[in-house]
């Protein structure tokens, strides 16, 4: 495995595999098993594995949390090093970001609800870093987990309205046994919260349950998801919403496809979540 810091270099480098397919993941680092898995399954479908690691000061708002966002270099690499990948390319934001931003991407569609709703131009900054990331690195495939389901229907429309050659393959969540989503953030919970924090995919599950039975009120599912998360955790509540998957528009009544999405805020870390349903309340298959 090769280290690479430059957009430069990565670039010479791609130009030397062009005839091969390039399994991208892109990650912010601090990696877990969902990470993992999205490597695991670049692996297995492509010729060349390539993860970066860039935390992209252009997604966090002026109040959130880049300084403290998890980093461990080190770690990172040895676990990537053991899963055999060929390249891992971990620039400064000097190098992705030699200037000031002359170009911005505004995004109009898909941002302004769930996590887009407390986090004005995060998507913003999302679109920029993967647009310049995938005429760097010009993967075949690009992973992401759907843990992110929202970031995953963004770059859908990144993908689609910039006709950027890449095909995108969504994963799903990596969970602890408990449910609990595997995250960078998990980290920051006091033990209280970590016996509290998997009540939000159980009430997600819950919000399920009540779609297998027949119920497609949204009023009344998320309702009924939002006591029971109150019910049993300490948590504020940012949102609990069901909207259609992938265009993430606001319904009444369920009749097709949708994301029953949560996000909730402990003492020093926020942990979103989500189940992507058929409109008879089945989990659906994204691939």
């Amino acid at each position: 495995m090769k280290v690479v810091r430059t957009p430069a270099e990565m670039q010479s480098i791609i130009k030397s595999h062009s005839t091969k397919s390039i399994g991208f993941v892109p990650t912010m680092g601090s990696l877990h098993e969902g990470h993992l898995s999205l490597v695991q399954k670049a692996k297995a479908q492509n010729d060349l594995v390539i993860v970066s690691i860039f935390v992209n000061p252009l997604q966090f708002g002026p109040t959130e949390d880049l300084e403290q966002y998890p980093r461990n270099e080190a770690v990172d690499c040895r676990l990537l090093e053991d899963l055999h990948i060929d390249y891992v390319f971990i620039p400064s934001a000097q190098a992705m970001y030699p200037t000031k931003p002359r170009i911005q991407l505004t995004l109009t569609d898909r941002v302004n609800v769930l996590c887009g709703q407390s986090r004005p131009g995060h998507f913003d900054g999302v679109a920029m870093v993967i647009t310049k990331l995938v005429q760097i690195i010009k993967p075949t495939h690009m992973y992401f987990g759907l843990k992110d389901a929202q970031q995953f229907a963004v770059i859908q429309l990144l993908v689609e309205d910039l006709n950027l050659d890449v095909k995108l393959i969504g994963v799903e969540t990596v969970r602890e046994s408990d449910g609990l989503a595997k995250s960078s953030r998990n980290v920051y919970l006091t033990e209280t919260e970590k016996h509290e924090a998997p009540y939000l995919y159980k009430g997600l599950q819950l919000g399920q349950s009540l779609i297998q039975r027949d119920e497609t009120d949204t009023k009344v599912i998320i309702q009924a998801v939002k006591e029971y998360i109150r019910n049993h955790t300490s948590a504020e509540i940012d949102y609990v919403d069901i909207l259609t998957y992938p265009s993430l528009e606001h319904i009444d009544f369920i009749e097709d496809d949708i994301i029953l999405a949560g996000a909730i805020k402990f003492s020093s870390a926020r942990l979103i979540d989500n189940v992507i349903l058929t409109s008879e309340g089945h989990v659906k298959k994204m691939d």
